[in-house]
């Protein structure tokens, strides 16, 4: 599937057209919806280029699969009676278990890391004017960035109820096949790559365990974005144009506010994918 990239205006300047505004059937975007949102398309960008082995969801049961069973073999292991011919094969079985635990339980603390510093920022600010991902070697160097503007509609609930509905899965699902209609994911790389995630809040936003503040956060104008708009049903353009129009003057500093109180904050918490290509292969 080719890449879809959309025209560049001369000097490196992104168009306006490389924005895709896609509407949500709801009158508002409330934070546990952007929470998920932003997690599943987590899970799929890791995915999709090739930085996983399996979708997210899998890797996480798999991971607490392993521990339950390493716990099952220790006391299966301390048994006296056992005899030593199945006493072997349990030793062996166990040991196949921890290195599986070992080589996931990186990825997977951060993820949940990631996680709780999402929570916490939705919670806070359920505001939350724009997300980026970041696939590369560091934010500014990056190989794929994907861009995610939210124009939160009325009425946007303070509650802080993080449990996955179904609304919030369409939603979820209806972002990832627009990014596979653009040509998400068609690139994979060789090797594990790091995944950050940056969002935009007042810069009064203080959470320096998790997020970091990055004012003058710029990527590499080379770069095209793959950015999407993600409004309410009847949202007002004007409202809409007000948060998320990008600044021909100054084109590589993504997504520039209108307000100097909103800034970037990346957060602390650094996906690398695994190495589990190459590991197969040996």
């Amino acid at each position: 599937m080719a890449i879809d990239r959309e025209a560049m205006k001369e000097g490196g300047g992104i168009s306006e057209m490389e924005f895709k505004d896609l509407e949500l059937p709801a009158d508002s975007i409330d934070a546990s919806v952007m929470f998920h949102l932003v997690m599943d398309v987590l899970g799929f960008v890791l995915f999709m280029h090739q930085q996983i082995p399996s979708i997210l969801q899998d890797l996480s049961l798999e991971f607490d699969d392993m521990n339950t069973e390493y716990k099952d073999l220790e006391v299966a292991i301390a048994n006296s009676e056992m005899k030593a011919s199945q006493r072997r094969i349990q030793m062996g079985r166990k040991r196949q278990v921890k290195h599986v635990i070992r080589r996931l339980e990186k990825l997977m603390k951060t993820v949940a890391d990631t996680q709780t510093a999402l929570q916490l920022v939705f919670s806070d600010i359920p505001h939350v004017e724009a997300v980026i991902l970041v696939l590369g070697a560091s934010p500014v160097r990056p190989r794929r960035v994907y861009e995610f503007c939210f124009s939160h509609g009325k009425d946007v609930s303070d509650a802080c109820d993080f449990t996955k509905t179904r609304v919030a899965e369409a939603f979820s699902k209806k972002v990832i096949r627009t990014l596979v209609a653009k040509g998400a994911g068609s690139e994979s790389y060789a090797g594990p790559s790091k995944l950050f995630l940056l969002v935009k809040a007042p810069s009064s936003f203080n959470m320096p365990l998790h997020f970091l503040p990055k004012r003058d956060f710029r990527c590499n104008k080379k770069i095209v974005p793959m950015r999407l708009r993600i409004k309410c049903r009847n949202q007002d353009r004007a409202v809409h144009s007000l948060n998320c129009d990008p600044q021909p003057a100054n084109p590589s500093n993504m997504l520039d506010s209108t307000s100097n109180e909103y800034i970037w904050f990346q957060c602390r918490h650094v996906i690398k994918g695994l190495a589990w290509k190459s590991s197969a292969e040996e």
